[in-house]
């Protein structure tokens, strides 16, 4: 099996696991949420989750792959004040290392990188 190949299956588990973790810990991502979207934490929470467990099948059926990297890299994007709302709390009391906030970025930036890989 080739490396894309492999990446992509481990990218699939990737996001149907992040995808189910919103109905394991809900309480977790509304606590995460920033204010201006606190009002609608249950129904965010939600929708992330069925979006990434929906792109994360639609990455292994090869008729909606791309479509399903084009929707995990809006995702992304869509998804980064909550890492710039977690990094400007200092984690919201949470015992989370402040560095591994800052890495957050890069990471998501590597992630968004390897959707792009199957567009």
């Amino acid at each position: 099996m080739e490396p894309k190949t492999i990446l992509l299956y481990l990218m699939a588990a990737f996001y149907l696991f992040a995808g189910s973790s919103h109905f394991i810990w809900p309480r977790f991502y509304g606590k995460v949420m920033p204010p201006f979207a606190k009002k609608w934490k249950k129904e965010l929470n939600l929708f992330v989750g069925i979006c990434e467990i929906l792109g994360g099948i639609g990455l292994l059926i090869p008729a909606t792959r791309s479509y399903a990297a084009i929707g995990i890299l809006l995702l992304l994007i869509a998804v980064l004040p909550v890492h710039t709302y977690m990094l400007k709390e200092k984690g919201l009391g949470m015992k989370i290392p402040l560095w591994t906030l800052y890495a957050r970025f890069p990471i998501q930036l590597v992630l968004m990188a390897w959707a792009i890989w199957y567009i």
